[in-house]
C-alpha cells in the first residue's frame, strides 16, 4: 500500500475557511451597526428614507446570505475532501490547483 501524505487541497480549503470567516464577520459586523442606526431614524426620516431603510434591509440580508453561502460551501468541500493522499496524488492536486 502506498505511503499517505496530507492532502495539499485538504490544507488549502482550511487555509481558505480560516482566511474567509474572520473577513466575513468584519462584513457583517460591519453593516449592522450603521443598518440598526439608520432603521432606528437616528440618522435620516421621511418617506424616503424608510424606502432607503427597506433597501439598505434587503442588502443586509443579501450580504448574510452570500456569506452563509460562501462558509457553508468551503465547509462541505472541506467535510468530504480527504486529509491524507497518497503521494502521488498530492503531486496531481498541487499541480492542477498551482499549490505550493
Amino acid at each position: 500500500m502506498a505511503a499517505l501524505v496530507p492532502n495539499p487541497l485538504y490544507e488549502a480549503l482550511g487555509d481558505a475557511l480560516r482566511t474567509v470567516e474572520p473577513l466575513v464577520q468584519e462584513i457583517e459586523k460591519g453593516i449592522e451597526a450603521p443598518c440598526r442606526d439608520f432603521h432606528a431614524g437616528r440618522v435620516w426620516t421621511g418617506p424616503a428614507a424608510r424606502r432607503f431603510d427597506a433597501q439598505l434591509a434587503h442588502q443586509r440580508a443579501r450580504v448574510r446570505n452570500s456569506a452563509d453561502k460562501i462558509l457553508a460551501d468551503l465547509r462541505r468541500t472541506l467535510a468530504r475532501t480527504p486529509r491524507q493522499v497518497t503521494e502521488e496524488e498530492a503531486r496531481t492536486i498541487k499541480r492542477r490547483y498551482g499549490l505550493p
